[in-house]
Order: C-alpha cells, then structure tokens, then sequence
C-alpha cells in the first residue's frame, strides 16, 4: 500500500537549464596563462610557501586524475601530485568573470538563480528568444561562453532543477546531458545514492547500512520510513526517487552573505587564542543561518592587524555548509595559511556567502500518526 498521504504532483511542465562551468578557477587561470595547459593545476598557495596549511580551492582535470579535489588540504595535494602547479588565485577576477557569463544569461531569460559564482538554475520555457526547445538554448550558451570568454561549461536540461543539476555534471567538461520526463525514472533507478543532492558522507553511509545504495533501492522504502530515518531530508529523497522536485527557479535572493566579525580591546599574539575566537565567531555564524534557513559556498576570514591592514581571503566549497563545525574547519584553514598572528590581531570576522534556502515542502501527516 502506497505510504504518501496525498497524490504525488510532479510539474513536467518547464524547461530548465543548469549551467556549470568547468573547473572554473583553474580554467580562467589556465585561459590566462598558456603555458598551463598540459599542467595539472591547483588553486591554493604552495605548501612550502605555508609551512604545509592552506586547502585546494579547486584543480583542473588533469589534477585531479591524480586524486586532487576541493577542500583537500594543499599538502595532501603535493603529497599526490609534486608537479603540480599551485596558484594562489585571484577571487575578484573570477568574480568579473563570473559577470560576463551572468551577462550572456540574461540574454536568454530574466529567471536566473546564481547557486555560486560558477553554476546558476535558468528557467527558459518562456525565453528571449522565443525557442520551444531547451536544449537549443543550453547550446548556444555554451557557444558564447566558449567563443567571447573562451571558457567551457557543461549544461543539464531537464524539467525540474534537482535533475537538470544532476545532469549537468553527467558529462563534465563541455558535457550537454538531457534528461526528459520519460527518461527520468530509469535514469535514476542507476543512480548511485551520493549523487542526490544533500547526500553527504554521513547520509551515505547511514543509506548503505540500511540497504540502499541507488535511487532503485531508494524507490522501495517507504515514505513513513524515510521520514522516520532521515526527518525531512527522507521526505525530500521520497519525491526525488520519483523524479519529483517542483521547486521553481529563483531569481530573487533576497541575502547574499551572514557573517560576524569582532574588534579585540586588546590584540590577539597567541594562535590558540585566536582559533577559539574563529570557532566562535563559526557558531555564531551557523547558528544565524540555521535561523535564516540558509546555507552557502563561500567562506571568508577578514583578519585586521594592530597596524589596521586588513586581509580577505576566501574558499569556494564543493557544497553548501552550515554546521559550525564546517564553517571552522575552513576558516581555520584560511587562518593558518595566510595570518600573520605574530603582528597582533585586532579584529576577526567569518561570513558564509552565496547563500541558496535550505527548503523543504511543508509535511501534513494524518492525525492516526501523531502519537
């Protein structure tokens, strides 16, 4: 007996493109230096430049067939790869960058929703241009990127967002993957679990435990058992394995950072000191965003010596975040790889940007399951 309380609705009705573009950090700097690109590169700053700390960014593909991912420490990434090249990166010219690709969207449709500066939802069944077809669109988004910036992105075409992300990550780099409506279920009974969005490594195992480990493992546990296992996110994943996501594309996001920051009366020399600070300020930080239902993909350290210079810097995660454990862990490593405790510390600041909702459709259980 189906354990859904109400008939399934799923919305096959629109046209959405995701935009991903390929390895973007270490593509821009690949595009502006030729000379690296037969070179695995990774965007951090050279272990031996920090004494082994600091964290990978990103990597093109040829690092990363050595094993190198984002979030990875710089030192483990030497440690695979000790030709590579590392390069510290370069944030505002990827956030330019970013801009012409936001401005060849706009050329297609006004119903945009920027996921981070290198990936956005676009909803083209009603476009600029007047197309029936979706696929068309993605394919010439993909010429223009090409051609004026000479970047490449890979495309997802489907009629809801969780697919079209999935999709677009099929066939990386310069990939175009299409899932339609009829293919949709079969494409997902082959999914591997992690590949759902808000899978993380935890879930993942937990799923594994309990016997399932694709999306046709997923389709035979019940509602009211992924639920009572998995809270919201078993609601969620109910739906997906259906291919039923109906969460429409957003172009009004209306907060694009949380963050705190603190000015010490007395500056800060000791590095225990400080790191009890950063793991402060990342509770305070999470505990804003769980209130906000926010989470995001960027976080930054602002750092203000006795001398009132100020450093910035910044990471791009792979996922969005808002644990404060998360939060600290890569502010930290932000910390260790670039502060200068020895020069006194005046102020710290974390923030957590390019913020996307955390949503879930409202759940109504009938009254015979309210113990």
């Amino acid at each position: 007996m189906s354990e859904h309380f109400f008939p399934l609705k799923n919305d096959t009705s629109r046209k959405i493109v995701h935009i991903d573009m390929d390895a973007f950090f270490a593509s821009v700097e690949m595009r502006d230096d030729p000379r690296l690109q037969n070179l695995p590169v990774v965007i951090a700053r050279h272990p031996r430049e920090t004494g082994g700390r600091g964290v990978v960014s990103t990597c093109n593909y040829i690092a990363r067939t050595y094993g190198i991912h984002s979030a990875m420490s710089a030192k483990k990434a030497y440690e695979l790869c000790p030709k590579a090249v590392f390069i510290s990166g370069n944030y505002a010219k990827y956030v330019e960058v970013s801009k012409k690709v936001r401005e060849i969207f706009a050329r297609y449709t006004d119903l945009v929703e920027p996921m981070s500066i290198d990936e956005a939802y676009l909803d083209v069944t009603k476009n600029k241009i007047g197309s029936k077809s979706a696929v068309k669109i993605a394919k010439m988004i993909q010429y223009d990127i090409w051609h004026e910036l000479h970047l490449t992105c890979s495309a997802g075409v489907s009629y809801n967002k969780f697919l079209a992300k999935i999709a677009s990550d099929w066939k990386k780099p310069a990939g175009l993957t299409i899932i339609t409506p009829e293919d949709a279920l079969s494409f997902l009974n082959d999914l591997p679990i992690e590949k759902f969005h808000g899978v993380g490594k935890k879930t993942r195992e937990s799923m594994n435990e309990w016997g399932v480990f694709l999306g046709r493992d997923l389709l035979e546990k019940s509602e009211l058992d992924l639920m009572q296992k998995f809270g919201k996110m078993g609601y969620s994943l109910y739906r997906k394995a259906r291919g039923i996501h109906n969460s429409p594309v957003n172009n009004f996001r209306e907060r694009k950072s949380v963050g705190k920051e603190r000015t010490y009366k007395q500056d800060i020399f000791l590095l225990e000191v400080a790191e009890q600070q950063l793991l402060h300020l990342s509770e305070m930080v999470s505990t804003s965003l769980k209130d906000k239902k926010k989470h995001g993909r960027v976080v930054t350290l602002k750092i203000r010596y006795s001398d009132f210079s100020t450093l910035t810097k910044r990471i791009t995660l792979p996922d969005e975040i808002y644990q404060a454990e998360d939060i600290y862990f890569n502010a930290k490593a932000l910390f260790e790889e670039y502060a200068e405790v020895e020069r006194g510390i005046r102020l710290l600041g974390v923030t957590v940007s390019t913020l996307a909702s955390v949503f879930y459709e409202n759940i109504v259980l009938p009254l015979d399951c309210v113990q």
